[in-house]
């Protein structure tokens, strides 16, 4: 694999996940969500990354695209503008359009490699402000930038790798995200433990995609973080998952009262 040198300074706060399930008479504002891309949140107070992606089939690992599912995932400089966000009309409008939705605020214990050319740092205690760190379950966010000659090669591991991941012992949630089809690809997933993780990771099909995307260097670029739950909330596949009280928190004057609109004809090539 080829060994980048960091691009811009490691990143370091708060994690926030947001997971839908569309209805499906709102498949086309989803899917104007992935056309305007991070555009939309960059006046965020304390936002210092955004990724909107899409998922595979069933919100799984399918090369076959899903129209209703979608992942958001934030970081945030401090927890308070990260709850902030979880308040704001921006993720309430996911929630009033979806037949599921999970959302997540996640602290980084450890992380390696790298997300376009920036590395992650472990959570600080001045980003908790002074909030003690969860003792709750533990999440994992894998992804990857694929090289796009070996991506038929590594779509031949990938399935089989991912199948039974949703229903490996100890996994509570898992969903397959993409920022471009086929070459840059995510895998969010949610864990009651370290062993059952590990467990999986070190055996059968995944461990062979493993040793394979090593040995032919099918990635440019990859990133391993493990973090720490510190609320959640919602249901995904029928589950519900219970947040823990969090204290009511006063609107932000500097978020807008109502989801701004889209205008296609303002964004820039990139996001398209």
């Amino acid at each position: 694999m080829e060994i980048q040198t960091p691009l811009h300074d490691p990143l370091s706060g708060v994690v926030v996940v947001v997971l839908a399930d569309f209805l499906r008479q709102h498949q086309g504002w989803g899917w104007l969500r992935l056309v305007a891309g991070a555009s939309p949140y960059k006046d965020l107070p304390g936002l210092t990354m955004v990724k909107v992606m899409g998922s595979g089939h069933g919100g799984g690992f399918s090369l076959r695209p899903s129209a209703t599912h979608q992942g958001l995932i934030c970081t945030f400089s401090h927890l308070d503008f990260a709850l902030k966000f979880l308040d704001s009309p921006w993720v309430e409008a996911y929630r009033q359009r979806s037949r599921e939705l999970w959302t997540g605020v996640l602290t980084v214990q450890s992380a390696r490699g790298l997300w376009d050319r920036q590395a992650w740092l472990p959570t600080t205690a001045q980003a908790l402000q002074g909030i003690a760190p969860s003792t709750g379950p533990f999440a994992v966010l894998t992804r990857a930038s694929i090289v796009p000659t070996k991506a038929m090669a590594f779509w031949r591991y990938a399935p089989a790798a991912q199948a039974g991941l949703g229903h490996s012992s100890g996994c509570l949630l898992a969903m397959g995200l993409g920022e471009a089809p086929l070459v840059r690809q995510c895998t969010f997933s949610l864990w009651q433990d370290t062993a059952t993780m590990v467990q999986y990771a070190q055996q059968g099909a995944h461990q062979l995609a493993s040793a394979a995307a090593y040995k032919h260097q099918f990635f440019s670029e990859s990133m391993f973080v493990r973090m720490r739950v510190h609320q959640m909330s919602g249901v995904w596949k029928g589950r519900c998952f219970d947040a823990p009280a969090a204290p009511p928190l006063h609107r932000d004057p500097h978020y807008a009262q109502s989801e701004p609109a889209l205008d296609l004809h303002t964004l820039e090539p990139s996001h398209v």
